[in-house]
């Protein structure tokens, strides 16, 4: 009988895919958004469903990266823009099964991530940014390929949030020996919270506005002088 651990990693090798997937064929719907050939569609489904394990791999240094070591990964990912050349994925079921798969993908990345950094030496700090990138790479690659502002910059519902929540409960579970625990919980936190911030409209303010420095001056005068006026000594007092 195959252990606890052995279920979960197999469990997380296959959310890992179906997230590959799902995000290959969000890069072929971009492709066909900009109109790409079959070639625009395989690269861009590679590099938005691939992207961000290649960075973490290619940041570590320890070996050939993943995504090209295992010829799974990279037949996934060309399943996946091969499909969405094919099927224009406009029906209600394909759109909601591609996000709860995205979903799922954001906090198995951000484990995965997080649990590859810590086991070569990596901090708490550059673990849970490993997380990170490993989550949103994929989808920043595919957004600076087609010469757009990344949406995890702004504009966007919750996702880099997503997997920041869950690269720190990765971290602080590992830290307290509970990797196992950890993968799960950040798995399934990182899919809610995405889930409940496309569902709610949930975003992070995009600046802060203050008043403007005439404004602001103007106003302190203002009150220094009706300060002075409070404060002013009475004239007719005694003594004059």
């Amino acid at each position: 009988m195959a252990s606890p651990d052995i279920s979960l990693s197999q469990a997380i090798q296959i959310v890992d895919l179906a997230g590959v997937l799902a995000n290959a064929i969000l890069g072929g719907i971009a492709a066909r958004f900009a109109r790409l050939d079959l070639v625009g569609f395989i690269i861009l489904a590679i590099l938005s469903g691939l992207g961000g394990g290649l960075i973490r791999d290619t940041l570590l240094q320890r070996g050939t990266p993943v995504a090209l070591a295992d010829p799974v990964y990279l037949g996934v990912a060309i399943v996946g823009a091969v499909v969405a050349f094919f099927i224009p994925f406009t029906g209600k079921i394909s759109n909601r099964m591609l996000v709860l798969l995205d979903a799922l993908a954001v906090g198995c990345w951000a484990a995965v991530g997080v649990q590859k950094g810590l086991l070569a030496g990596l901090g708490w700090l550059p673990a849970i940014v490993l997380g990170m990138t490993t989550a949103i790479g994929g989808g920043m690659v595919r957004d600076v390929l087609l010469m757009k502002v990344p949406t995890v910059f702004g504009g966007n519902t919750l996702y880099a949030t997503s997997a920041l929540v869950a690269s720190i409960e990765m971290v602080i579970l590992s830290s307290l020996g509970f990797p196992t625990v950890g993968s799960v919980v950040a798995i399934l936190s990182g899919a809610a919270l995405s889930l409940l911030a496309r569902q709610f409209g949930w975003t992070l303010p995009t600046q802060v506005r203050l008043r403007k420095p005439e404004r602001l001056t103007g106003w302190l005068a203002g009150w220094w002088s009706g300060a002075g006026r409070r404060f002013k000594k009475p004239s007719g007092g005694p003594g004059d």
